[in-house]
């Protein structure tokens, strides 16, 4: 790695607070099709949000040595596609996922909301399939399962999420990219107070569990943690859901929140972990 490939990386891990972050990879080395020349344009940065994203990344949590269990997720944070709230819906919970064994992915996907933004909603589909289908392409990298990786989405993320399961899409075999090879469906979901884009009529029987979350004083999706739940449940599809009746929007991880049941949210995220058997070792 060239040195100055290595100080781009260093300085994006210190500006996203991610003191046990190991790596930042680009999702096209070239660059994102269609806008390469357009990857070498610096993020802005400020507090909790970042914007002008041009070449989306995966930032790498890894749990500690003899921790990982095998499991991966993608996580992508919230912003309304205008910005991206990485550090509170991105490096916060990659690192709890991290603790908990799971080797944990921040991604930073463009924004078609963005003001003068030239992406669009199917640029962003993009991205979060690429980064699915890299993390399974390179699994044996991480020590990972490739049929234990699911994605995590907040808010706007969790409607990213919804655009790499519903439906999932598989891998094009006839890809000269091995990369493109793979499968972009995710083995599992957590989507925390997803927004509507994304999110079917219907659900299939076969959609990727979900774990759901929100609250049912949120005055911007509390529609959708209902709908989402019967339509699982009318397809016959795992999912479990946990709609507190205060909270309000982005309470994050809810260390900050007034709630106790707020504050104590990740709590039962990693009960449905252990119980679907993702927090163990894999039997070979």
């Amino acid at each position: 790695m060239r040195t100055t490939t290595k100080i781009a990386c260093i300085v994006s891990l210190l500006a996203a607070g991610a003191t046990h972050a190991q790596q930042v990879i680009p999702l096209w080395e070239k660059g994102a099709p269609g806008f390469e020349a357009r990857r070498n344009e610096p993020e802005q940065h400020k507090d909790w949000w970042y914007k002008n994203i041009h070449n989306p990344s995966l930032t790498v949590f890894a749990p500690a040595a003899g921790k990982a269990n095998g499991t991966a997720v993608i996580v992508a944070a919230g912003g309304g596609h205008r910005e991206l709230v990485f550090n509170p819906e991105g490096v916060e919970p990659a690192q709890h996922l991290a603790s908990l064994g799971i080797t944990a992915f921040a991604l930073k996907y463009r924004l078609f909301r963005e003001p003068g933004s030239k992406y669009t909603i199917d640029n962003t589909a993009e991205d979060i399939r690429r980064a699915m289908r890299t993390v399974r392409a390179r699994a044996a990298e991480w020590n990972i399962d490739p049929d234990r990786i699911g994605v995590m989405g907040w808010s706007a993320g969790g409607e990213v999420a919804a655009l790499v399961a519903y439906p999932p899409v598989a891998g094009d075999a006839k890809a000269a990219d091995a990369i493109e090879r793979a499968s972009a469906r995710p083995d599992f979901q957590i989507l925390i107070y997803p927004g509507p884009l994304g999110i079917p009529d219907k659900i299939a029987k076969d959609a990727p569990p979900l774990f759901l979350l929100g609250a049912a004083d949120d005055e911007y999706v509390a529609n959708v943690l209902f709908d989402l739940t019967r339509k699982y449940h009318a397809a016959g599809a795992p999912i479990e859901t946990h709609i507190y009746a205060q909270g309000k929007h982005a309470f994050n991880m809810g260390q900050r929140s007034q709630y106790v049941s707020i504050r104590k949210w990740p709590d039962r995220l990693a009960e449905w972990l252990e119980d679907r058997g993702y927090l163990k070792m894999p039997r070979k």
